[in-house]
């Protein structure tokens, strides 16, 4: 278990500062600039899902606040969800934006319900997509059914006149089997 307390700084690197680099099948995924989603649907031969966890107005981490360029205790919006590949978890995804841009922007990321960010995100083309960032992520921040520590996570900020979505992405054991193992014939 990870002892980082949600107050703790975090360090999130891109791919030039981050040594050593993962193995290549990780460096692959962390480092990938398409739509994860569509990826994990490909992987999955279409049987993909998303199952919401929690969403919410909360106070964001100080790591977030930082990317968002908000101040310390900032209230946003949160979404956790797990991007399911074949029934099984294979991503944990929290995203968050600042209370006051979200709601200034018009987007309501509550009615997402059950499908993908990734996708109205990247089917916007008024988004633009930040630089990605990787760490090992915390394993008190998973749920307590996801806890493992030293799992790789990403992230990127999109976004959209004064609208920045933060989108964190924590690759779960399963999806490293069925992406190392191959394709069903």
């Amino acid at each position: 278990m990870s002892h980082l307390a949600p107050d703790q700084p975090l360090s999130w690197l891109t791919a030039a500062q981050l040594r050593p680099s993962p193995a290549p099948l990780q460096t692959d995924w962390l480092f990938d600039r398409g739509s994860l989603t569509r990826r994990l649907i490909a992987l999955s031969e279409s049987a993909f899902g998303v199952v919401p966890l929690e969403e919410g107005w909360q106070t964001l981490r100080p790591d977030e606040c930082r990317a968002l360029d908000v101040a310390e205790g900032s209230q946003g919006w949160v979404r956790e969800v797990y991007l399911l590949g074949q029934g099984q978890p294979w991503v944990f995804a929290r995203s968050v934006a600042a209370r006051a841009a979200l709601l200034d922007s018009g987007l309501d990321l509550a009615t997402l319900g059950n499908r993908s960010l990734g996708e109205l995100l990247f089917s916007d083309a008024a988004f633009a997509r930040g630089a990605l960032e990787v760490c090992r992520y915390p394993a008190d921040w998973l749920p307590p059914e996801a806890r493992t520590p030293d799992l790789w996570a990403r992230r990127s900020r999109f976004v959209r006149d004064g609208l920045a979505v933060l989108v964190a992405e924590v690759f779960l054991p399963a999806l490293w089997q069925r992406a190392g193992a191959p394709p069903s014939p």
